[in-house]
């Protein structure tokens, strides 16, 4: 998984086992289309993205080889992963949400997700209110995405958007309920066994 700084270990500083054995990786947002498309072509495996506040420049180049999965249920074998990209809506770029905005995004996969009998991953760009987030309106976490824990119980909701030097108490993971809440800046590896 990898947020909104490029990994220097992996890109600066290339070392093709840094990259070896991954199955997928997962992006979170606000990264370089550069960059996301050296991690898929030299981890060799499927890269998943959504939209950060600040990837308003994939409009014209978007990450080659990468899959773009905002607003969409990907399936990846059998483990079910939504795709819910953005920000808090602080001026008007193109990828972010007011909270009412984000609410009617999410009613758009009810029947989806009832079809496909819940998620296991949730990945988002912005946090879930609360739980990592800032007070600030463009760091705000989605209240909505509590509906989203609540309702599906997924393993895990990953996002980005706060930065290690936003918030004097940055944690990687925090527990919501049944789901484990990741804050992937940079780069998380997970080993991921579906429950």
């Amino acid at each position: 998984m990898v947020a909104d700084e490029p990994c220097k270990s992996y890109w600066d500083y290339y070392d093709e086992t840094k990259l070896k054995d991954l199955d997928l990786i997962l992006s979170a947002g606000d990264l370089p289309p550069e960059y996301l498309s050296f991690l898929v072509t030299f981890a060799n495996c499927p890269l998943l993205y959504i939209h950060g506040n600040h990837d308003a420049k994939y409009q014209v180049k978007p990450p080659d080889g990468c899959i773009c999965i905002d607003d969409m249920v990907y399936d990846f074998h059998g483990v079910r992963i939504l795709g819910l990209g953005g920000s808090m809506r602080y001026n008007n770029g193109p990828y972010q949400f007011t909270e009412q905005e984000m609410q009617k995004k999410l009613k758009k996969f009810r029947l989806k997700l009832q079809m496909k009998k819940g998620v296991d991953i949730v990945l988002t760009h912005a946090p879930v209110r609360g739980f990592g987030d800032s007070e600030d309106l463009p760091h705000r976490g989605f209240e909505c995405f509590h509906d989203v824990i609540r309702t599906y119980s997924p393993d895990y909701l990953v996002h980005g958007h706060v930065h290690k030097s936003y918030v004097h108490d940055f944690s990687r993971t925090r527990q919501v309920e049944h789901t484990t809440v990741i804050n992937a800046y940079e780069k998380y590896i997970l080993d991921y066994e579906k429950k």
